[in-house]
């Protein structure tokens, strides 16, 4: 059956507020280095007074990589929660100018849109501070079936099956999904939240909700349950699906029951803010598997994305990345 989209993706509707730090700030307010932990408004307001100079642009995970895709040629959707207030304006604007449709209406009370405040320190490592706001709210009622019907591959990031109501949506957009012979694919999105949610996350894997997995380093190591990378991998070819697995500057595995693939990381000038690493890294493999492309020319055209994004501040493209893919032979 013909695709009306080639991807649409199901996540939170977050906007990144990015400030510079250093590990000091982390031990002083009690954080973990390289985390997401999940805080209240109260908690929101009062880091980000503490924050200093701030960058403000639209986030989010599964939204980032939807615009990635967008940005190098794919029909995109997004579905997600915000509320009627600045934020969830620039959310809105930024994500349709990126020519992706989002069809949410904004909801008018409740909770405020969701941020996330991100503090960097000089290595590129970045620290989220979530409040999921609005996003909370998104519930069955928001998943157009047309929508997730008519779309290649439907993306879907871990970080959604926090809130119990999304955590519904989620498995009515699998189902959905599946009935139409499309494809499911998934980001682990967080070590920690691969520690509140292994079981889980395990049982989609398993019982065939889960077609596509995208996981790091550190999740794999979280989902197995072992420090040993070898041994991960291992377990990971025995499940029936497909996965790629990333490794930072030591680039990615492709990996299924019977072939493994090995892609290097593109060679970068500098490590400015590694947030959306992973979502654009998606958005360049998902962007290569809907388009035809063999298994490591989309680990390569992942890897290309994932490298501009870290070099600048905030998770959404600078650079051209359809003409970044053609002057690397990925067009």
């Amino acid at each position: 059956m013909d695709a009306d989209f080639d991807l649409v993706g199901l996540g939170n509707a977050i906007v990144d507020v990015i400030a510079p730090s250093d590990d000091d700030f982390l031990v002083a307010h009690g954080l973990h280095k390289g985390s997401m932990r999940l805080i209240d408004e109260a908690t929101a307001e009062e880091l980000y007074r503490a924050m200093g100079q701030t960058t403000v642009v639209s986030g989010g995970s599964a939204a980032n990589t939807i615009i990635g895709a967008a940005k190098l040629g794919c029909r995109t959707a997004f579905i997600g929660k915000v509320k009627a207030d600045p934020l969830g304006e620039i959310f809105a604007h930024d994500i349709r100018a990126a020519n992706v449709t989002f069809a949410a209406h904004p909801a008018v009370d409740g909770p405020a849109s969701a941020r996330s405040l991100i503090l960097v320190t000089p290595d590129g490592q970045r620290t989220m501070n979530t409040f999921l706001g609005a996003c909370q709210a998104l519930t069955e009622a928001d998943i157009d079936v047309a929508l997730i019907a008519g779309a290649q591959i439907c993306y879907l990031e871990g970080y959604l099956w926090d809130p119990p109501a999304a955590k519904s949506a989620f498995l009515k957009a699998i189902g959905i999904a599946h009935a139409a012979g499309r494809r499911v694919a998934l980001s682990l999105s967080d070590s920690f939240c691969v520690d509140r949610y292994r079981d889980e996350f395990l049982r989609l894997i398993r019982d065939g909700s889960i077609d596509i997995l995208f996981a790091n380093e550190s999740e794999l190591h979280s989902l197995y349950q072992t420090a040993d990378f070898d041994t991960a991998v291992a377990a990971l070819r025995n499940e029936d699906m497909l996965a790629v697995v990333t490794r930072s500057e030591k680039g990615c595995l492709v990996v299924t029951r019977e072939e493994t693939h090995a892609a290097k990381a593109y060679p970068v000038e500098a490590v400015i803010d590694t947030t959306g690493a992973g979502d654009l890294f998606a958005a360049g493999f998902l962007a290569g598997l809907v388009k035809g492309r063999d298994l490591v020319d989309c680990a390569r055209l992942g890897a290309l994305a994932a490298a501009e994004i870290i070099q600048h501040y905030g998770a959404r493209p600078h650079a051209d990345l359809a003409a970044l893919a053609a002057e690397n032979g990925l067009a």
